[in-house]
């Protein structure tokens, strides 16, 4: 796997196989990439990404020049590779979580982001929940954006759905306010 933009650009990164990922595939981040960079703001500002498995687009967000990366997810070891991982790239404005991302949407937060990412297990049965689930705690700046990734099958259903982008089996639907 490697980094396809931005400052770390060419960065390859092995994840431990005992990371239970499905990661998003190059030819489908570097497309999720382009859309962002032409309709929103990735530098300077802050993003988010939940599920994030081997950290694969957390660290795209970094390497695009995220003010900081915020990146939770439930196994012990995704978050220990990604905490090595933005070490080894001595990105400092990073935080690494290890939580069930649903709970942690229920809490109370005060840090909003520009950018979401979700890729979730895509036989999640909470799965089309996770719009409402993120609008309803307020983690969206104004202009931001959500990304979920998911099975082309699945049709998301919420008034803030934008568009949707498919790439093989996967879509990327895109909400904002």
């Amino acid at each position: 796997m490697r980094i396809i933009g931005g400052q770390f650009k060419g960065f390859r990164f092995e994840p431990n196989a005992k990371i239970p990922a499905r990661p998003t595939t190059d030819r489908s981040k570097e497309s999720l990439i382009n859309i962002l960079l032409s309709n929103y703001t990735i530098q300077d500002q802050p993003c988010l990404d939940l599920f994030s498995g081997t950290g694969n687009i957390a660290y795209e967000f970094a390497s695009q020049g995220a003010s900081r990366v915020m990146a939770i997810d439930a196994n012990f070891h995704s978050v220990s590779f990604i905490k090595q991982t933005f070490n080894h790239l001595g990105f400092k404005e990073h935080n690494v979580l290890n939580y069930d991302v649903f709970k942690w949407l229920n809490q109370k937060h005060t840090t909003q982001y520009s950018v979401i990412f979700a890729d979730p297990p895509y036989d999640h049965l909470n799965l089309s929940l996770l719009p409402e689930l993120v609008f309803n705690a307020n983690l969206l700046l104004p202009g931001g954006v959500l990304i979920i990734e998911h099975r082309t099958s699945l049709t998301m259903q919420h008034s803030a759905l934008k568009f949707n982008r498919d790439y093989g089996q996967s879509r990327f639907s895109f909400f904002e306010y």
